[in-house]
């Protein structure tokens, strides 16, 4: 296998127009929601990352007729799959395969799974999406020595559920399942992430009858049978919050094309308070933002909270801008433990970051970061890496970039439009 990274010539002011691609976070979830229509789905803007690859995949050893050749587009054929048991290791090697349990158990009513993987970012455990399944109906068993939950139901029927926690995962994976169980489901205590109500109107696309999301209660009329349709992914939220980010730490001036501003109202405001101008705007075609940056920023405070607060998938690419802050910074992490694997690659560069827990980091700004060799531990720890290698004086070399990949499409050539020397090398 070969070993690639990113090298980087930072210290070059971004500036000119970047298109955001479509929603990993939705893509990982509609692609899988696709196979509850027993029909044919077409899926358009996708992103080209590798989890959007891996999920194809997963679908094909199914049984799935899967067309990905046509640019961003994916034709999913499900009336060919038979097969319940997702066991493989590309299952288990990716975090969002989880929501195979919903659109299995849903369709088929039994599904046997590999507990899946795909991040370093703290246990994240399945408690909600089970708590759900077995409201539905469904008997459900963890096998902890293999690694594997299966669940199974005569029939699912609807049910009232309140979340212990607000769970993005949760929310999605039982949404799925109770839009084929009989009678009405009401989920409460949910997640209102834009990706959450783009599944919702996928859904409804197949026939479904999903209301309220976006909302703190989700209200889901089964259907028997759902059909197939056409839908195009949202853009990136987190994609758009990270050129926002790189460009406010680059002093530089970017347009991001193909957004929806109302999404990034937490990260907008963040930015304004440290001293970037984030301007809204509408080109006739498309929305966009302008992030323009013309000083070193201003400390600032950040706490991770679910939409519409601070995004936590943003949390480390932040911390990155902060670093060259002019003062000290708090950031606080409430949704994931150990979410500060990047911490220690940011001090290589000469980062003044000092932790009071797992979950709080106080940063004490520094004029500039300096280069270094640098390795991410996961997607957004990358993303964070490569803000920080864009901001710093010399060279820096971003590994483990296989992690990147998983979620951002064609990030370097990306950049490299926007006037960043970044190059893609391997041995």
């Amino acid at each position: 296998m070969q070993k690639e990274w990113y090298e980087i010539k930072g210290g070059k002011r971004l500036e000119g127009t970047v298109t955001i691609s479509g929603a990993k976070n939705a893509s990982v979830a509609i692609i899988p929601a696709a196979v509850l229509a027993g029909e044919t789905c077409v899926l358009e803007n996708l992103p080209h990352i590798q989890d959007v690859q891996s999920f194809k995949e997963i679908l094909e050893e199914l049984g799935v007729t899967v067309d990905y050749t046509d640019g961003d587009c994916m034709r999913i054929d499900s009336r060919t799959l038979k097969n319940t048991k997702a066991l493989s290791e590309a299952v288990s090697s990716m975090r969002a395969s989880y929501y195979l349990l919903g659109a299995l158990l849903g369709r088929f009513h039994e599904v046997e799974l590999a507990l899946p993987g795909g991040c370093v970012i703290g246990a994240r455990p399945i408690d909600q999406h089970i708590k759900g399944m077995r409201a539905l109906g469904a008997e459900v068993e963890l096998d902890c020595e293999k690694n594997i939950v299966r669940a199974k139901a005569q029939k699912l029927v609807g049910a009232e559920i309140y979340f212990d926690v607000v769970s993005v995962g949760a929310t999605i994976n039982v949404m799925l399942a109770a839009s084929m169980a009989e009678g009405t489901t009401v989920l409460s205590n949910v997640a209102k992430e834009p990706h959450v109500v783009d599944v919702a109107n996928f859904l409804n696309m197949m026939g479904a009858t999903v209301k309220g999301a976006g909302t703190d209660v989700i209200r889901i009329t089964g259907k028997p049978k759902l059909h197939g349709c056409g839908y195009a992914i949202i853009p990136d939220q987190i994609e758009t919050g990270t050129f926002m980010i790189a460009a406010a730490a680059t002093m530089g001036d970017v347009i991001i094309k193909n957004v929806i501003p109302t999404h990034m109202e937490s990260v907008s405001a963040k930015l304004m308070e440290s001293g970037a101008r984030v301007i809204e705007g509408d080109d006739g075609r498309d929305f966009y933002l302008r992030v323009i940056m013309n000083e070193r920023p201003r400390a600032i405070n950040i706490k991770t909270l679910p939409y519409p607060g601070f995004p936590t998938d943003l949390q480390q690419p932040i911390m990155a801008y902060l670093c060259a802050s002019n003062g000290v910074s708090a950031i606080n992490e409430t949704i994931f433990e150990n979410r500060f694997n990047h911490v220690k690659e940011l001090r290589r560069m000469g980062a003044s970051i000092s932790m009071k827990d797992s979950n709080t980091a106080k940063v004490k700004g520094i004029p500039s970061l300096r280069g270094a060799d640098i390795y991410a531990s996961d997607l957004r720890a990358g993303a964070s890496l490569m803000v920080a290698g864009l901001a710093a004086s010399g060279t820096t070399n971003v590994h483990n970039i296989h992690f990147i990949d998983r979620g951002y499409e064609f990030l370097e050539s990306k950049l490299c439009a926007l006037g960043a020397e970044v190059k893609r090398r391997e041995k």
